[in-house]
């Protein structure tokens, strides 16, 4: 009965695999441990998942760039309105970028 069921899992997952694969991403990744038991217990004491740790890990690196870098705050704003001086220094940049 058993091994039953374990065929038919796996006979689910060999069908299902590519569906899987596009829809998320896996990340081979690894930290050293003192920071892996540090976080994981951080997440076990507050209840967030890690990719809710991730997300929130990209948005924070998203403000933090975007402080930097006034065109960047634009785009994710969604705010693509240039003003005349703003467009002028802009097509400046990318002319010397380009020399």
């Amino acid at each position: 009965m058993k091994e039953q069921k374990v065929s038919k899992d796996k006979r689910y997952e060999d069908r299902h695999k590519e569906e899987r694969k596009a829809k998320c991403m896996i990340w081979g990744t690894s930290v050293e441990r003192p920071l892996g038991e540090e976080i994981n217990e951080f997440l076990k004491l507050t209840g967030f998942t890690k990719v809710q740790l991730i997300k929130a890990g990209y948005q924070a690196l998203l403000e933090e760039a975007a402080e930097k870098d006034v065109s960047l705050a634009k785009i994710i704003d969604k705010y693509d309105d240039f003003f005349y001086n703003e467009l002028e220094a802009f097509k400046k940049r990318q002319e010397e970028d380009q020399k």
